[in-house]
Formats: structure tokens, C-alpha cells, sequence
């Protein structure tokens, strides 16, 4: 399990500006400690969390029961455990680091961040998979950094029909995981010579009604 961070805040502020009314189904997914789904439980709605961490998952019931709010948690792979629902608004933090070629998939810890070797492995599978799970005006909340790519995100979701633009960025200091591999991202071309800081990036997409 990963604590929160920045990105965590970035998508947190956005959740609180979204006009989402009391009692709408909101998801989750790869919630992590459960911040996001307390917020948005906080605010009414009916939440339910996913994480493939059984440690997120029980960290998540625990920070909900302290909260006093009720979130609905599932054990499982992105959107697995909620096949056949839909939802108002799906939030995600998603692994989105690039990560050195020839690490596999990632494992333990490491699945908080890494993300292949561009960065894509989960958000692709978000843009294709979110928009199927949305009601008619839905909305999708994602942060990611701009490592990874938001313009194929932006791309991708508008191809799946859906109405997307970055609505906030953030530029912050690197972490521990951009330090350590900060050679091999500017090696690579992701991470331009100049650029001392990672820049996150919020990605709101609505489904038309």
C-alpha cells in the first residue's frame, strides 16, 4: 500500500469541485488507503473502493470506519470486481511511472507506481475499460504525470466518445521512485535535460448523455 501524496491532493480537490449530487455511485479504483473514497463518501454518495492490495483493502475499511462513512471495498484487478455496475463518477490514481524495460510486471510495493516502460500499462486499460462502466453524463477523474503521456490519455477517451481535458496540473518536486531512475528518463527522452520537476496532471472525461 502507498500513502498518499500529491497526486492523491491534486485528484482530491478535483473530487471536491465536482457538482456530483448526494447519493450517486461512485468507484474507486486502485484506491490505495481509501482517502479519495472517504472524501467522496463524506460528501453523500455511494462509494465503492477496488484495490489488488489485500493491505489497501483492509487500510481502506479502517480509514472508512474511523471516518464513519460507509465505502463498499472489493479485492480485485482495476474494474474485475465490479463488472456489470455503473457508475456517476470513476476516480482513479493509477500507477503511472515509467519503469526500466526487462522488470516485468510489477510487484509488492512497486505496484503503486510502475507502469511499464512507457507508463501506460494501467491507464490504457482505463481509457478503454471506464467508459463502458459510466451512466449517460458520467464522469471519469484520473491523475497521472505528464511522463506518462496526457495527451494519449485525453486521445484515447475521446476516441471511446467521451468529452476530456486536463482540468488541473501540479508541478512538485521528484520523489524517491523519479530519483532513483532520473538517469534512465532522461536517457530515455521522457524527461527533458531542464526539467528538475515531475509536472501531474488531472484528466476529467464526461460520457455524453
Amino acid at each position: 500500500m502507498y500513502a498518499p501524496q500529491e497526486d492523491t491532493e491534486l485528484l482530491a480537490g478535483a473530487l471536491v469541485e465536482e457538482p456530483v449530487p448526494p447519493g450517486a455511485d461512485v468507484l474507486d479504483v486502485g484506491t490505495g488507503s481509501g482517502a479519495l473514497a472517504v472524501t467522496a463518501a463524506r460528501r453523500g454518495s455511494r462509494v465503492t473502493a477496488v484495490d489488488v492490495s489485500w493491505r489497501a483493502v483492509c487500510a481502506t475499511r479502517l480509514n472508512a470506519l474511523r471516518a464513519g462513512v460507509p465505502v463498499r471495498v472489493r479485492q480485485g484487478n482495476l474494474f474485475d470486481p465490479v463488472r456489470g455496475r455503473s457508475f456517476d463518477l470513476i476516480l482513479a490514481n493509477p500507477p503511472y511511472v515509467p519503469a526500466p524495460d526487462g522488470r516485468g510486471r510489477p510487484r509488492g510495493a512497486a505496484r503503486a507506481w510502475d507502469a511499464g516502460g512507457d507508463g501506460r500499462l494501467v491507464l490504457d486499460r482505463i481509457c478503454r475499460e471506464a467508459p463502458a462502466l459510466l451512466r449517460p453524463g458520467g464522469v471519469v477523474l484520473l491523475v497521472q504525470s505528464a511522463l506518462s503521456g496526457p495527451e494519449q490519455t485525453l486521445g484515447r477517451l475521446r476516441t471511446a466518445g467521451m468529452k476530456a481535458a486536463v482540468t488541473r496540473r501540479r508541478r512538485i518536486a521528484f520523489g524517491p521512485v523519479l530519483r532513483d531512475r532520473e538517469v534512465w528518463l532522461r536517457e530515455r527522452g521522457l524527461l527533458p535535460a531542464a526539467d528538475n520537476e515531475e509536472e501531474l496532471v488531472v484528466v476529467r472525461a464526461e460520457l455524453p448523455v
